[in-house]
């Protein structure tokens, strides 16, 4: 484990020279927001944030993705023959990953990679990329990452952590494809973490809020299924649809055709669970017509379905998106420790 200290004068020029051998993206302000960009020739990450509005899913997976290119011209070579689309694989580096956008990662993962089906065109985007992680000196009044499986300072899924340590930052290397990258900036003088556990501490202390999941894992899915609490939680709920595009662990898609005279594309698109036509049959019938049964599905998938079947925590890394962005109020903390407390007998 390599640890650097980085003067925030010396940031700028290692930036500059990362921009020869990476494709470099971080977070840029939009208005009120901020959201994860390329980074133009020159142009720094801004780190003025608490969180970005997107996660990092909208580089790794992008919301609208060409996969497919095709020609019913007869004029031209390879006419009806569907062509892959052309990629970008070079490697590319991301700045700005707060840790819970980093541990994101690795809990979507065996949604795209298991020992069965491959998908390659997420595994090659995860693969070329390199993530550099900044961590959380000062977390949201929403954020329950410490009781999520995550944390302000956590390292899973990043191959950087950024410190700020206010006139400098602290970098550690946390794989190889970290070190290689301190390495191309040249950044290289040696640092200490002596004084990483107290910035640590104190921005756990600033998280407020928590869930608890012993009973969910405990309880068996029909229970919570069936339980009486799924119609008052859903009641409020517009399907808007809003809190499956922020949050960093949904990973639904929905693949299409789109034509224009003799060429046309295939691409996967953003799809929620959340819209009435997600599960909708070509028989017309749909398993999940009724609102409550859309939120139940949502919730049952984050809190129950996945910690069952993976074994590693709940799919969820405590952001506070959802809570923000939600127009009716509905808060994914309250609805875990209901839930987890729910009394079943």
């Amino acid at each position: 484990m390599k640890v650097i200290k980085i003067d925030k004068q010396d940031f700028t020029s290692g930036i500059e020279k990362l921009a020869d051998s990476y494709r470099l993206f971080g977070p840029v302000k939009e208005k009120e927001s901020y959201a994860f960009q390329k980074l133009e020739k020159g142009q720094l990450p801004d780190f003025n944030f608490k969180n970005t509005r997107l996660s990092i899913k909208s580089v790794i997976n992008p919301q609208s993705e060409v996969m497919f290119e095709y020609s019913l011209d007869e004029k031209q070579t390879d006419h009806h023959v569907m062509k892959e689309a052309k990629k970008d694989y070079s490697p590319r580096a991301i700045f700005g990953v707060r840790p819970c956008d980093g541990k994101s990662m690795v809990l979507v993962k065996p949604n795209f990679d298991t020992l069965e089906y491959k998908d390659n065109y997420w595994l090659d985007s995860y693969n070329c990329t390199t993530f550099v992680g900044l961590a959380c000196n000062d977390p949201c009044s929403t954020c329950f990452c410490t009781s999520a499986g995550s944390g302000p300072f956590d390292e899973t899924g990043l191959d950087v952590l950024l410190i700020d340590m206010d006139d400098y930052y602290i970098a550690k290397a946390v794989t190889s494809k970290g070190e290689a990258l301190l390495s191309a900036a040249s950044w290289d003088t040696a640092g200490t973490l002596d004084d990483v556990e107290d910035k640590k501490s104190k921005a756990e202390k600033k998280i407020k809020t928590s869930v608890s999941i012993d009973n969910i894992k405990d309880r068996s899915i029909n229970e919570i299924h069936q339980a009486s609490f799924w119609e008052d939680i859903a009641f409020s709920c517009i399907n808007c649809g809003t809190c499956t595009y922020v949050c960093p662990t949904c990973w639904c898609f929905d693949i299409q055709d789109e034509n224009s005279g003799k060429s046309g594309v295939r691409m996967r698109n953003w799809d929620s669970c959340m819209f009435p036509l997600f599960t909708m049959h070509g028989t017309g019938h749909n398993p999940r017509g009724e609102k409550t049964q859309r939120v139940r599905q949502r919730f049952m998938h984050k809190l129950k379905y996945y910690l069952d079947k993976y074994d590693q925590g709940i799919q969820c890394v405590g952001c506070g998106r959802c809570i923000q962005s939600c127009p009716v109020n509905i808060d994914i903390r309250r609805v875990c420790n209901i839930m987890n407390d729910y009394n079943y007998e």
